[in-house]
């Protein structure tokens, strides 16, 4: 490039194009997300399967929605769990991970006793502090990643790397269930 005569204009790495072609950083989100069509089929499975057995007959159990929370009654403590049990097993049965599940222990309540459990949505801050820790001492080094609000932004040059990064995290022992969405 020339500015005019005996002058030699150079571009700086700061007037170039944020991506070049070619060169454009792949990327995916990692966020934990419940199904909520699939948490309530669960539920409602899980509901007629204990009005139909035998062994919960007479024993006041019920499982259903309160609000955001599910509500799990029983005259017994041990009925109380039997009932989580259930709607554990139709949880995983629906692909939704027992990680997103947060159940309270029985409490009795007058002749009753319940359990209030919450499907938990999003990354807290600290699972994404420990998240991005594992990554950048685990991870391969050309790999960023960034946190945003209640998810995070993994970013490399190689599909590569971001491929070993998630088998990395699918390995890590994590209190929360993970998926990687937005692959591009």
């Amino acid at each position: 490039m020339h500015g005019g005569p005996g002058i030699r204009v150079t571009r700086s790495a700061r007037d170039l194009p944020d991506r070049l072609p070619g060169m454009a950083d792949s990327s995916f989100d990692i966020v934990s997300k419940v199904d909520h069509q699939e948490a309530d089929n669960a539920l409602n499975q899980a509901r007629k399967e204990v009005e139909q057995r035998y062994d919960f007959r007479g024993t006041g159990a019920s499982i259903e929605w309160s609000g955001e929370q599910i509500l799990i009654k029983a005259n017994s403590e041990e009925r109380a769990k039997a009932v989580l049990d259930v709607f554990q097993s139709k949880l995983i049965k629906r692909g939704i991970s027992l990680k997103s599940l947060e159940s309270g222990d029985p409490v009795a309540s007058g002749k009753e006793f319940r359990i209030v459990s919450s499907l938990k949505n999003g990354i807290s801050s600290e699972n994404a502090k420990k998240i991005s820790k594992i990554i950048r001492d685990e991870g391969p080094k050309s790999v960023k990643s960034q946190i945003q609000g209640d998810e995070l932004r993994v970013q490399s040059k190689s599909r590569d790397d971001l491929q070993e990064v998630i088998r990395v995290l699918k390995a890590a022992d994590l209190d929360v269930d993970l998926q990687f969405v937005n692959y591009r």
